[in-house]
Formats: C-alpha cells, structure tokens, sequence
C-alpha cells in the first residue's frame, strides 16, 4: 500500500501575507514528506475558491517541489481538463516537461473543474466538462505515440510534434477525481485510476471500492483510453496525529469543519466557512451541521447518502499514532491501493501539519511496508 499527501492550499480570513506563507508551508510540508517516507504528493487544482484552495497554479508548485526532492511521486490531483481551462497540448506539454525535469515522476489526474464560480471565471459549461474531460484525455494519452501528433475530434490539432517527451512512456500514469459512484465507472471503464474522497469513512469507501472493482470486472475495452489501463484507487484520510490524542481530535474536527464548510460554501451556495474557534465542541458541531442537512435532504424528498454528509462525518485518523494505524488497518482491509493523508486544511497550525507528518513517517508508514509486523 502507498501513501501520500494532498494538498489544497487551504487559506482563513485570506491576506496577500497569510495565502502567501500557507503556499511556502505546502511546499515545506512536501519536502518533509520525502523524508518520512511518504510516495507521493498531490497538489489540486482550483480557480477563485477564496479560503478552500488558493491552488491554482499546481504545475509551478509541483516543480518547486520536484526541484527540492529526488524519489517522492509528483501527482496532479488534478488537472481542470475542460478546454476552457487549457487546451490539452499544454497540459501535455506542461506534463511531459515535469515527467524530464523530475526524473520520471509525474502523475496526472484529470476533473471537470464543475463549480459555478470556476466556470464563470473561464466560461466553461457545465453540459461540455464530461466530454472534454474525457476526450482531453485521450489526446494526452495518444500524444506522444508518434513522432507527429494529429487529433481530429472536437478539436483540430496539428500534424506536429508534441515536446517535449516524458520518461514515462507512452505517458504518465493516469487518474480521475471520483466524488460519486458514477465517476468511479467512468474512472474503471477508460481505464484510470481513482483518487476518491473518503470524509464519509471506512464502510463509503468499502462501497466505492466495490463499485470500482466491479466496473473494471464488468468493462469491456472499447472505452480505454490507453493502450495499458491503470487500476489505482487512491483513498482521502483526513488526519492529525498528536501524542496528545485529544488534541488531535480538537485540531483535526476544527480544521475539517472548516474543509466541511468550505465545500457547502462553494459547491452549495452555504455561507462561507467560520467555525474557527479552537474551544469549541467541533464533533458537536459537525454532527449539527449533519442532522441539518440530512433534513433539508428530507423535506426535499431527497434520499441522504453518506457521501452528502461525509464531509461531517468525524471518525478518521485524529488522534495518537495507534488511533491512525487501526484506521488504515481498515483501509487495508478494504484493499485501497493507496491512502491519501488530508493535513493540511485551513485551522490546522503549520507546527501541528509537520508533526503530524512525522508521526506518519516514523510510527504509522513502516507498520504497513512489506515485511513489517503488523
């Protein structure tokens, strides 16, 4: 099993001052994660989502990072496809630059990009994000099989060379963010992997993982596209781990509420995020916020899933190094292929982040490698 970091860029009460110096601690984050043994790291990619991702850029994050690294994973979690966002040669051409750069290290997931304010800033459509997303994909990965590329489908590209070339050939590994059980099919039936959220826990991502395999068993081919299908689902963790467990709770309830909010905020027109106070009940607070929402489900005659109130859901990997090793026990159990450490998110302290990476690093990680006594 292989474990990583995700990060957001998440910002409270947004300065030039705070959003500048959150961005320098993802990257110091980044860099430790390497040496406490983590494979990979994922940087998302988001437009004018003020306080729940200042990520914009990824690609010139990631590189920052692969400069300062030499063996971890340099993940887009992920690339906004839509043609409206960028056209897929440059992704391709941005990808490909990284993959030299950094040694063979990059991998690209693809999403849609689909909130209401990400679209407006590029006018993006929401009926066109689906088969640009999709079609994006096959072009990056048909991209660099010959030494001139044409592509004759919504768009009109070349003939003309696609440069530079990755070390990873044909391409990088690919993934789809996959919120839904819909996404994961589309995920396992082109044959990608799945980065899939994991705020509802253990028994949501059980069933996602179930969706996913069968999907894969179920596919036929005609729908692949590369010619070698990738068959990775990565799992969310949101995490703190303190020697303080109690702590850890606190920190890691107050920081997921603020993620929590921030979502309601900008993927369902909810106010923006202000549950801040360290002294507060957030467990409390979020089963509130819960009930609240499984209610207005309700009178709307809409069927409450755990994935619509994961975000409040509390019971992850908060608290001491123990409580995070039986958490990923049952991830394991369930057969995720990789679990995705959430840690920074918008309260969590930056001291808090680092010690929480090196209790990964020297206390959860090694119970899982091959060969340890677990």
């Amino acid at each position: 099993m292989k474990f990583s970091m995700i990060f957001e860029a998440q910002v409270v009460d947004p300065t030039p001052e705070r959003e500048r110096q959150v961005l320098l601690d993802c990257v110091e984050q980044a860099v430790y994660a390497e040496e406490m043994g983590f494979d990979r790291v994922w940087a998302v990619e988001h437009h004018s989502l003020t306080q729940y991702a200042h990520m914009s850029a990824s690609e010139i994050f990631l590189t920052w990072v692969a400069a300062r690294t030499q063996r971890i994973r340099i993940g887009h979690g992920v690339v906004t496809m839509p043609f409206g966002y960028q056209h897929p040669v440059r992704v391709a051409e941005r990808a490909a630059m990284l993959d030299v750069l950094s040694g063979g290290r990059v991998d690209i997931g693809a999403g849609r990009g689909a909130t209401r304010q990400e679209m407006s800033m590029y006018g993006v459509r929401a009926e066109d994000t689906y088969p640009q997303m999709e079609e994006a994909l096959r072009i990056f990965s048909n991209a660099w099989r010959e030494p001139s590329f044409e592509w004759h489908g919504s768009l009109d590209i070349g003939p003309g060379a696609i440069l530079p070339r990755p070390v990873q050939a044909p391409h990088p590994p690919l993934f789809m963010a996959c919120s839904k059980h819909d996404t994961l099919k589309l995920a396992a039936e082109l044959g990608i992997g799945a980065l899939v959220m994991g705020f509802a826990g253990a028994d949501d991502v059980r069933d996602m993982r179930k969706t996913y395999d069968e999907a894969v068993a179920a596919r036929t081919g005609e729908r692949l596209v590369s010619d070698r299908a990738n068959d990775h689902l990565s799992a969310l963790c949101p995490t703190v781990v303190l020697d303080d467990a109690e702590r850890a709770l606190r920190l890691g309830t107050r920081g997921q509420r603020f993620f929590a909010e921030a979502i309601a905020h900008w993927y369902g027109n909810a106010p923006a995020p202000t549950g801040y106070a360290e002294d507060e009940d957030h467990v409390a607070a979020m089963a509130e916020d819960r009930d609240r929402l499984v209610a207005k489900l309700h009178e709307a005659d809409i069927p409450a899933r755990p994935a619509d109130t994961g975000t409040f859901n509390a019971e992850h990997a908060y608290g001491d190094a123990d409580t995070a090793v039986d958490y990923v026990r049952r991830l394991a159990e369930i057969g995720v292929d990789e679990v995705m450490c959430l840690i920074q998110m918008g309260t969590v302290p930056q001291d808090v982040c680092m010690e929480t990476i090196r209790q990964w690093g020297e206390r959860v990680i090694p119970r899982f490698r091959q060969g340890a006594d677990r």
